[in-house]
């Protein structure tokens, strides 16, 4: 599958082709060009440094979505092992958007769910695009009492632009579905620590993402609505996005401020498709440490934990 790739990275394209038509001169005509080779190598992680360490909200959205990025199988077969999904909320259907299942974490059972979007047209339409119709969070609601029957902890892994709009999907309540779930997640018995790995957009990720822990990839973004949506509402202009994302405190730095994630977990340079081991090593690293300290907890603090947590979010003084 051809990817266009995106117009803030073109300069470092460009230099990379430059660099791979000097070696493949040299190699095939016997010049020595190994100094050329290396000042542009140079040039290219300078470039790397300047462009991705100063790049804006908008851009971290362009690449939070972009079609190379490991999605949550991904992760699931890079961290865990003995991986087992299972399907179904039990009522209606086998939401795709949704996967989840048990997994082992090391030495550790979990139950993992998250949204998965799929790589072509064929498999985005049988995955609806990563966006689960009710279908998907009463399935992704069963596999957390599962865990909680069980003492499973729960992770989740966030990556959708938002909870499917669709006539089918309100008729089968799609509102009622998300707001059991936030319900049901706040006085879970386990603990639960979620990731955002991609966008995290709306309800959408709400629904699976009231967690004792909340992370962000460097790259993602979580928002209320979508750049694009938030412009449409405000200016009636979808070309002011790139405003809206910068106003709407979408990156990770902007919600680690305000209270509402608890960390940003580093990816490679430029983002997690660039290396998707390196991020996943990273991701492992993060939810051991945060078991380590979740399972410890009495099942009474570790509910009211996560209870403080949300209260905390929006605390305001007035003078």
């Amino acid at each position: 599958m051809h990817i266009k790739e995106l117009e803030f990275e073109k300069p470092i394209i460009e230099l990379e082709k430059r660099i791979q038509e000097l070696k493949s001169s040299s190699s095939d005509e016997g010049f020595d060009l190994s100094k050329e080779i290396k000042d542009l190598e140079e040039k290219v992680n300078d470039k790397k440094m300047e462009i991705f360490r100063n790049i804006t909200a908008w851009q971290r959205t362009q690449i939070a979505r972009h079609p190379k990025r490991p999605y949550t199988l991904d992760y699931i077969g890079l961290i865990m092992e003995d991986f087992i999904e299972l399907h179904g909320d039990r009522t209606f259907y086998d939401d795709l958007a949704i996967v989840g299942g048990i997994a082992s974490l090391d030495e550790r059972t979990v139950v993992v769910i998250g949204h998965q979007k799929g790589r072509d047209t064929k498999e985005n339409l049988k995955r609806n695009f990563g966006m689960a119709n009710p279908e998907g969070y009463r399935k992704a609601l069963r596999l957390m009492k599962f865990a909680e029957k069980f003492s499973f902890p729960v992770i989740t892994f966030i990556d959708t632009p938002g909870a499917y709009p669709g006539i089918g999907a309100e008729e089968r309540g799609q509102a009622c579905a998300i707001a059991t779930n936030l319900k049901e997640m706040a006085s879970l018995t386990v603990p639960i620590v979620t990731v955002v790995i991609g966008e995290g957009g709306s309800g959408g990720a709400l629904g699976i993402s009231i967690g004792n822990y909340i992370y962000m990839l460097e790259y993602s973004v979580y928002y209320v609505c979508s750049p694009e949506a938030c412009s449409s509402i405000l200016w009636r202009d979808v070309s002011k996005a790139t405003i809206a994302a910068e106003l709407q405190g979408i990156t990770g730095k902007d919600l680690l401020k305000f209270g509402v994630i608890d960390g940003i977990i580093p990816e490679t340079l430029g983002g997690s498709h660039k290396n998707p081991e390196e991020t996943a090593k990273n991701i492992k690293t993060t939810l051991k440490k945060a078991f380590e300290e979740l399972c410890s907890m009495p099942t009474e603090k570790l509910i009211s934990q996560r209870y403080e947590k949300y209260r905390k979010i929006g605390e305001y003084s007035t003078i």
